[in-house]
């Protein structure tokens, strides 16, 4: 094996994400994959570089011979990467990177497959195949056997089988050699394929464009910043996994939110309020398939919790412990560590997680769309979380913002008691239910009547993050977004002063001026600028949030995807990718703030 390979990890997260709802895999602007973990998104990372861009790290790369230049996109509305690379003198190949996905015999067909095709744009350029997968967090390297088409890669009980119409030889000796011809990788479980490589490999592609182009115009799309919705609407879908439909706050584990902040976590598991924000987003532009998929995981962990206590997050199996552990042996993103496994939050107590779930669920029974509408049966289960929702709304707790040594009664969770509460009695009425609209309505009002009183600071003139608090949040600003309060509420539109003086770096905003477990946050918070988005527009400032949001568009990837956080000194990216919670503000700001049909049609 060669050992002059170069391991590099992107400056910036200037990668792109493949998908198909059963596991993905990241592939930066070389076409090299830096991550994929198997066998599902939570799973064991087969290819590493992006936390190990050592020799010791594992990666798949391309690399061409004297490469000068890359080029990137995705198929236009599918999640089909494209990456161009040329030498110095102007040869080049094209490496097509897609993970499959489309109806087959009655189902939906999304293997464990990734597939990779090189073809040649022009010359005769020359190549190396890096190919170095690596087992339990890259401690070991497994065992090479090879076949006249297939390489295979074994330790232990896990085995990766790659079928090639590439040169073995070549591949294993990572030798540099002329493309001449187009070429071929299917990677997968350990099984002979039923056709030939080329056939299998251009018959996945062909239908696995065909699907997204099929999904993507479905889409109720604003009429403005239609390619930046499709993106993260086909981001979000990437998220879900379909097994179970559990859906993931982002794909990646420990990309620190700041550098060298230590800030650095494993998001790779559903939390229910990032989940419930997705389904909304994409209920807005008409995919609700999703939610239904969603429901499904959602109602197993509901009906389990038997009206007690529920976790903020869970894995995507249902898996209650999620203990968090720290991998010593990684260097971790640009040599930031620590790199973390699991995460301590699953202990916590949020109490806003009763208002996500109801929240998530409600239009379930308003939506005539939907294969199975949700009814009396589901509503009974959704009244056990309303009764620990009213029963824990002026509780301290950890709040959204998980903090781990700090509990205080957070605006926030009273705020989704309320949501819980609010919605249950709208649901109620759907279902006929006057005793129970009564039941929920009164609850609700005492609710806000306490938010309103006793989260206002006149010293602030604002609401604080918590009850009888000072500190400025801007999660106050979700109060006008769930309807609790008037967005013209002269309080309101005060809070949003006071957070954009206190919380805003220019057109960026964090999400809180308390020092927390780590101190001040550094980078801003990409869903708090999409929050004072949205407030902008509802209190009448329009073209401030229109403003706002194109700077949030130049600050996502060259494919159009972003992270948790923006450092508003530097501009860069971090924290974990990509970030369900930002994607869905692109969707949230685009819906609000285009432009009407009407105006062109």
């Amino acid at each position: 094996m060669n050992n002059n390979a170069s391991f590099v990890t992107p400056n910036s997260l200037q990668v792109g994400m493949i998908g198909n709802c059963a596991y993905s895999a990241m592939v930066d602007q070389q076409s090299r994959i830096v991550w994929c973990c198997l066998p599902r998104f939570d799973g064991d990372p087969v290819f590493n570089a992006m936390l190990d861009p050592s020799e010791n790290g594992s990666l798949w790369a391309f690399e061409l011979e004297d490469y000068d230049r890359t080029e990137q996109h995705y198929e236009p509305n599918t999640a089909v990467l494209r990456t161009r690379m040329y030498d110095r003198k102007g040869q080049g190949i094209e490496v097509t990177d897609f993970a499959p996905r489309f109806w087959s015999r009655g189902r939906m067909f999304r293997p464990l497959t990734l597939v990779r095709r090189v073809k040649i744009l022009s010359g005769s350029p020359r190549m190396r195949v890096l190919l170095r997968p690596r087992f339990d967090w890259g401690r070991t390297k497994p065992a090479v056997t090879q076949g006249s088409t297939h390489i295979r890669y074994v330790a232990g009980n896990s085995t990766i089988r790659i079928n090639t119409d590439a040169p073995i030889s070549y591949v294993l000796a990572e030798t540099y050699f002329v493309v001449d011809r187009p070429m071929n990788f299917i990677m997968g479980p350990d099984e002979t394929l039923t056709n030939g490589i080329e056939e299998t490999a251009r018959l996945f592609e062909q239908e696995t464009v065909a699907y997204w182009k099929q999904w993507s115009r479905a889409l109720a799309l604003p009429l403005e910043w239609q390619d930046a919705v499709i993106r993260a609407a086909i981001t979000l879908k990437m998220s879900l996994f379909e097994d179970t439909g559990a859906i993931v706050a982002a794909m990646t584990t420990s990309i620190p939110e700041a550098p060298g902040s230590g800030r650095n976590w494993d998001y790779r598991y559903c939390w229910l309020r990032d989940a419930f924000f997705v389904v909304r987003a994409l209920n807005s532009i008409s995919e609700v398939a999703t939610m239904e998929e969603y429901l499904r995981w959602l109602m197993n962990v509901v009906i389990r919790s038997g009206g007690g206590h529920i976790q903020p997050l869970y894995g995507i199996g249902q898996e209650e412990q999620l203990p968090e552990f720290i991998l010593d042996h990684l260097p971790g993103y640009r040599g930031m560590g620590p790199v973390r496994v699991g995460n301590q939050a699953q202990e916590h107590f949020q109490h806003d997680v009763y208002g996500n779930i109801i929240l998530a669920a409600a239009q379930a029974f308003h939506d005539h769309r939907l294969f199975k509408r949700a009814g009396r049966a589901e509503f009974a289960h959704l009244e056990a979380v309303g009764e620990q929702a009213w029963k824990i709304y002026d509780t301290p707790d950890a709040g959204m913002w998980e903090l781990r040594t700090r509990a205080r009664v957070h605006t926030s969770s009273a705020l989704m008691s309320w949501v819980a509460c609010d919605r249950l009695a709208k649901v109620a009425s759907a279902l006929g239910l006057p005793e129970r609209i009564r039941y929920w309505r009164e609850r609700a009002d005492t609710i806000r009547g306490r938010i309103l009183k006793e989260s206002w600071s006149e010293e602030r003139q604002a609401f604080a993050e918590s009850f009888g608090g000072r500190d400025l949040d801007a999660s106050a600003l979700l109060m006008a977004e769930v309807n609790m309060i008037d967005p013209n509420d002269a309080r309101f539109v005060s809070t949003v002063d006071a957070l954009e003086k206190s919380l805003c770096d220019g057109p960026f905003m964090r999400r809180y001026e308390a020092a927390d477990d780590f101190g001040k946050p550094e980078t801003s918070f990409n869903v708090c600028t999409f929050w004072r988005i949205d407030a902008l527009a509802r209190i009448g400032r329009k073209a401030q949030a229109r403003e706002i949001f194109e700077v949030m568009l130049k600050h996502r990837n060259h494919l159009g995807l972003l992270s948790e956080d923006i450092h508003p000194v530097t501009s860069e990216m971090w924290g974990n990718f990509p970030q369900t919670y930002s994607m869905v503000g692109t969707i949230n700001a685009a819906v609000r703030l285009s432009a009407s049909w009407d105006t062109v049609i």
